[in-house]
């Protein structure tokens, strides 16, 4: 179906290995922002679960008033 020389069309490997420069960089700098951006999220993510949590204890310590 697929035929070997077609598939080889879109591969590209340089002979001069300095081509990859470019590419590395672009990558650490997105590798970098992807860890800093997922480290972002995890400490909102935490700020909200203890206000979510704080917020259930109020509520259950109201609750727990009024049963008395």
């Amino acid at each position: 179906m697929f035929q070997p020389h077609i598939l080889s069309l879109f591969l590209y490997f340089p002979k001069d290995k300095s081509e990859y420069i470019p590419a590395a960089i672009t990558f650490f700098i997105f590798f970098i922002g992807a860890v800093f951006a997922m480290k972002f999220i995890i400490a909102i993510s935490k700020r909200e679960a203890k206000k979510a949590k704080e917020l259930e204890d109020r509520i259950m310590n109201q609750h727990n008033q009024k049963e008395q």
